[in-house]
């Protein structure tokens, strides 16, 4: 609303796990409870990780479409949160074992 007063244009950051997912619901509340258009609004979108959620965002002609379930898009699927759960998870077993990453649990104090 402050950007409105000053005639500022917003788009909302989306470039992450889930802000995508995150960021549909904004672009939704604001056309449907403040402008009632789309004209002029921008919201980014970065088509990538959408695959570890159970409800991803979906976009067509441009656009994100509105959710067809409850919630906040954000549940992750099970097998997602165990391969990527830091530093237990298989992803980063893999990391550790190339030395990309030093294992927390084996690091000298």
């Amino acid at each position: 609303l402050m950007a409105h007063k000053l005639g500022v244009k917003v788009c909302p950051h989306a470039g992450g796990v889930g802000l995508c997912e995150m960021a549909q619901h904004l672009q939704m509340w604001d056309f449907v409870s403040l402008s009632g258009t789309s004209e002029g609004k921008v919201v980014e979108f970065v088509d990538q990780q959408h695959e570890h959620f159970v409800n991803p965002c979906v976009i067509k002609n441009a656009h994100y479409t509105a959710p067809l379930a409850p919630g906040y898009s954000t549940t992750m699927k099970p097998e997602s949160i165990a391969a990527y759960e830091y530093p237990n998870g298989s992803e980063w077993q893999s990391l550790f074992a190339k030395g990309l990453f030093v294992d927390p649990r084996k690091a000298s104090s």
